[in-house]
């Protein structure tokens, strides 16, 4: 895999903004394969597409990229906040390509956060327009991006280290069973999975997981049974193979 832009493909655009977009596109289009069926190949999208830049033509998945060439942050900005929350409710919501470039115009992280990590509480809605703006009141929004889980950002390319592509297909189907989960069950296990992430040793209890009894009182603050539910979800996690039971309130994770 190629890591740097051909910048040839960029000539006759002045527009900085123009020129980042048509470069990082046309890296993806020549480099990247699906994540989910691994076909070779993406087609890209005409740019007045409404939602994604790019659909695999086997397995019909669309796909948006959002590019920058600062590090990434924990926040992404998107577009508007009603039309990102209905797109993440829809059935039809694209799957995320995030790309960090350097000054020098090479690759230096891209990853891929499937659809289905995409929850409410990913989504942040940003402050609206002032009434002096030429769309006054429009209200925009952020993707989290530490609110997803480790699992769910699957990296192509890491620090500027390819990774092969047995491991980015494998890191995208041992979480896929979320993709048929219903959208409170999966904002739960995304939570959980947050959770195993703080909880940075391999071997865990229960008990530790408990220690966010508090925190998912204030994100889930409609249920009354929060440790019921903590329980209930750890059960999912070992039946999908990501954790292991081990008697006794021991649990180790499975997926790194």
């Amino acid at each position: 895999m190629n890591l740097n832009f051909d910048v040839n493909f960029a000539v006759g655009y002045k527009n900085s903004t123009q020129i980042a977009r048509v470069l990082t596109e046309n890296w993806v289009s020549k480099n990247i394969f699906c994540p989910s069926c691994g076909n070779p190949k993406l087609e890209d999208l005409p740019n007045n597409s409404p939602v994604a830049d790019f659909r695999c033509p086997a397995c019909q998945f669309e796909y948006e990229l959002k590019s920058q060439k600062d590090k990434l942050a924990n926040k992404i900005v998107d577009g508007a906040f009603d039309s990102m929350i209905n797109r993440i409710n829809s059935t039809k919501s694209p799957h995320f390509f995030l790309l960090n470039y350097s000054n020098s115009l090479r690759v230096q992280d891209f990853f891929v956060i499937p659809s289905h990590y995409f929850v409410d509480d990913i989504i942040e809605k940003r402050k609206p327009l002032k009434s002096s703006a030429r769309r006054a009141g429009w209200i925009g929004c952020n993707i989290l991006l530490h609110q997803i889980p480790s699992t769910g950002k699957i990296f192509y390319i890491k620090n500027g280290q390819e990774k092969s592509k047995k491991e980015v297909l494998h890191n995208w189907s041992k979480t896929a069973f979320l993709a048929n989960r219903k959208k409170e069950s999966r904002g739960w296990l995304v939570q959980i999975l947050n959770i195993l992430d703080k909880i940075k040793a391999d071997d865990f209890s229960l008990n530790q997981v408990y220690a966010y009894e508090v925190e998912l009182r204030r994100i889930f603050p409609n249920n009354n049974f929060i440790r019921e539910k903590m329980r209930q979800q750890l059960q999912v996690l070992r039946d999908q193979g990501v954790i292991e039971f081990r008697g006794r309130g021991a649990y180790r994770k499975l997926l790194n």
